[in-house]
């Protein structure tokens, strides 16, 4: 299994900003872009709005005639095309990708018009995305002021000693008026009132981008929410994707043990075979000659037996089933060739599947310390917490393992994933790498 070790990965910062956050916030891009979509929700809500609440209140004034219901329906699928626009706005500004719901499913054989309003009009996906239309308009009508406020008089104060001339030239005031009556009031005029103004608005300014985007975090909370597939059809969508992958490892592993099977002991089996029958045919001739064949027969014998055991081992072995975790890693840990420490803190066993996903988690692990890391040690630790079973494999070697890169981390990240476990890798370059998994325990 080939893991990224020793790649060229850097933990420095990939863009090479020399100024903090807080001072680059108010000139980036993801700035002017969130606030252009704050800028925007005000308009798309009110039309939105406006569409919602009309034709709602149409189509159910009309349900006493035989109109009010398609109505509804194509109400209901004119806001599943304002959700698709705002996704697509999101994606865009916000770099918030969100999927589409699923698709309206007619039952039944025959479609028709009132299969599909009947679809339409029980559909949860489409009724949340109405609620979108109708929410979103007292949401958008204070952010969007929120934003004109904050940035308007952020970059106005900010620049406020470049056009301080207008107001004596052109006013007939000697600057801004905080207050007082028609002919007295304090005024912002001085060189230090200036200056002060001027640190005012860099305040504003600085902290404008924060707040526009604690801002837009409740737009993609929204959208999330209720533009996107419901958890139910989200959790269905995993389940298929876990079932493919759960599908395609027990292919791969079924075609290791033919392939094993094939090349390894049925091939030693093959030719002893042969051999015994050479032996037989020898043995009236060269009595000797089949001594010699049969106690090379029998040392063959001894080979594939071994090898037999070993690719049982490899589905699962019998120290597993028979004394459970603790001495499985250990005999894992004896034939690695990094000296590694074993410490298994489980009162309990857990269930069969997860024991074995956990014993070959660590076997794969063990096999990377081995090939890749140049450790000098190496540790297991399993312990349980609440309704989990936690692995961490760490070891001191030089790092460099990445599950992003493609590599058997990836592969083993997809395993886990398929019965809702995580695996989480940490390893700098130059090491230590720590690896940890997490598997339901599902005693």
């Amino acid at each position: 299994m080939a893991t990224a070790y020793g790649s060229d990965s850097h933990s420095a910062d990939p863009h090479g900003h020399r100024l903090p956050a807080g001072l680059r916030a108010p000139f980036e891009a993801r700035t002017w872009r969130e606030l252009g979509y704050l800028f925007l929700n005000l308009p798309i809500a009110l039309a939105s709005f406006t569409y919602a609440v009309t034709m709602i209140s149409l189509g159910v004034g009309l349900l006493i005639t035989f109109l009010g219901v398609p109505l509804l329906a194509l109400t209901l699928a004119g806001v599943r095309g304002l959700g698709a626009v705002e996704r697509a706005r999101a994606r865009v500004l916000l770099r918030h990708d969100v999927a589409a719901p699923t698709p309206v499913r007619i039952k039944g054989e025959k479609g028709g018009p009132l299969a599909w309003m009947g679809a339409m009009l029980k559909n949860g996906d489409s009724w949340r995305q109405m609620l979108y239309a109708v929410l979103l308009l007292p949401w958008a009508l204070f952010s969007f002021v929120t934003a004109v406020v904050v940035t308007v008089n952020g970059w106005g104060l900010l620049t406020y000693p470049l056009w301080h001339w207008v107001f004596p030239r052109h006013m007939d005031e000697p600057g801004i008026k905080l207050w007082g009556g028609e002919n007295s009031g304090f005024y912002l005029d001085t060189p230090f009132e200036l200056a002060l103004t001027c640190a005012f608005g860099a305040t504003i300014v600085l902290i404008g981008p924060w707040l526009i985007r604690g801002m837009t975090y409740v737009d993609r909370l929204m959208i999330s929410g209720l533009l996107g597939p419901s958890q139910l059809a989200s959790r269905v969508t995993e389940l298929e994707t876990d079932r493919g992958v759960v599908v395609d490892t027990a292919a791969a592993d079924l075609r290791r043990i033919e392939r094993d099977l094939h090349d390894g002991a049925q091939a030693r089996l093959v030719a002893l075979a042969m051999d015994l029958g050479l032996a037989k045919e020898k043995l009236t001739e060269d009595p000797e000659a089949a001594a010699k064949m049969v106690d090379e027969a029998h040392g063959e014998v001894k080979i594939a037996l071994q090898e037999l055991r070993d690719l049982a081992r490899g589905i699962h072995p019998a120290i597993l089933t028979d004394r459970g975790l603790g001495p499985a890693l250990s005999a894992l840990a004896a034939r690695c060739t990094v000296p590694v420490k074993v410490l298994v803190d489980v009162d309990q066993r857990p269930a069969p599947a997860i024991e074995g996903i956990a014993y070959f988690t660590v076997s794969e692990l063990l096999q990377n310390v081995s090939k890749h890391s140049q450790a000098r040690n190496a540790s297991v630790d399993v312990w349980r917490v609440e309704n989990r079973l936690m692995l961490q494999v760490s070891d001191d070697g030089r790092g460099g393992a990445d599950a992003s890169t493609g590599s058997g981390l990836a592969g083993l990240a997809e395993r886990l994933d398929a019965v809702d476990g995580l695996l989480v890798v940490h390893s700098p370059v130059g090491g230590p790498t720590s690896i940890t998994a997490e598997l339901p325990w599902r005693g």
